[in-house]
């Protein structure tokens, strides 16, 4: 696997020309991604073989696809944890 590919398996929203995308799929048949950028859906697809070529300059990939280069990178999203136990409630008194 390439460390591009490995990178893709491991992150959750993608920064691909300067636009955040959260919907991306990163398989064995390649990356397929889409982000709305204002009214219009934004589409780029990657074979295996692109993703293998891509070069890392830091943490920002450059891929050649069909449209030309293209600048990658590969982020995680910040997420509110699903249980907030930690934090009081603020309808019950704080423990003395």
């Amino acid at each position: 696997m390439s460390p591009l590919a490995t990178a893709l398996q491991t992150c959750d929203m993608l920064l691909i020309d300067g636009l955040h995308a959260f919907n991306f799929t990163s398989n064995e048949t390649g990356l397929t991604v889409e982000c709305m950028d204002g009214r219009q859906l934004r589409r780029w697809n990657f074979t295996p073989e692109q993703i293998a070529a891509a070069t890392a300059t830091g943490d920002e990939w450059t891929l050649n696809g069909a449209q030309g280069e293209h600048r990658l990178v590969c982020m995680s999203a910040f997420r509110a944890p699903d249980e907030d136990h930690d934090e009081p409630d603020l309808d019950e008194p704080a423990d003395r």
